[in-house]
Order: C-alpha cells, then structure tokens, then sequence
C-alpha cells in the first residue's frame, strides 16, 4: 500500500475513533456509572460531555496532524518525515495514557473501548512511517 494511501487510512480511522464515542454515548456514560456509582444521572452527563470535548479536541488534532503531514508529503517537503515520526510518538502517547491512566475511581478514566480506538489510526501512522526509504 502507498505511503499517501495509509495516511488516508490514518486519518479516516481517526474520525472513526472521534465520531464513535458521540454516535455511542452509552460506552463512556456505563463506564462512568460503574467507576461512580454514586452519582447521579446530571452528573454524569456532566462527565460524559466533558470526555467529549476532549475525545473531539483530540480526534480535531490528530486530523490536522493527518492533513499537514499528506500536504507536506505530496509537497515533497524534506521534513515530512520528522514531522510525521513526532506525529506518530504524540498519537502513541494519547493512546498508552487513554489506555493506562487511572482515575480516582481506580479504573482506567477512559472507557478501554474508547481508548483501542484511539490506537487504531497509529498502525497505520507506524506503516507509513515505516515506509520512507532513508534517501527521501
């Protein structure tokens, strides 16, 4: 598969992880409740907005990082490769603390579903960086 090609992908899969969770609230809403049985039902709508504006914050970045990485890469910019390999790490680090971080619930803050997803558009980050040849 092209280099573009899995950008594309990337970045398709990173809508698909940003749209989820407000297609499917229920998933961040039953983790809550779970973690925070005392709460009441405002309060964890409260928690289940803010989870959104910052999945959406996030899913908004990782596009903008998709879009100036295919420009520069069809633009033949000599530092697409930096770029893209920081990009990369800085998706990684979101996904592993989406994955890992606990709250003080004691279970991870974000729902586990949520935070897979948030992973699946560095597999095709890691193929294209992968990719680029040493001369290029």
């Amino acid at each position: 598969m092209k280099r573009r090609s899995l950008m594309y992908a990337g970045a398709g899969l990173t809508v698909v992880a940003a749209l989820f969770p407000f297609v499917d609230r229920t998933v961040l809403a039953d983790h809550i409740r779970a973690g925070y049985p005392a709460y009441a039902p405002g309060e964890i709508d409260a928690a289940v907005t803010a989870y959104l504006v910052i999945l959406a914050a996030v899913g908004a970045l990782g596009l903008l990082g998709w879009a100036g990485t295919i420009w520069a890469a069809g633009a033949g910019k000599r530092w697409t490769l930096s770029l893209a390999v920081g990009l990369l790490v800085s998706g990684l680090c979101v996904a592993v603390a989406a994955l890992t971080v606990r709250d003080t619930s004691g279970d991870v803050g974000l729902a586990p579903l949520l935070g897979w997803l948030l992973v699946l558009p560095c597999v095709p980050g890691l193929a294209a960086v992968a990719s680029w040849r040493r001369t290029e």
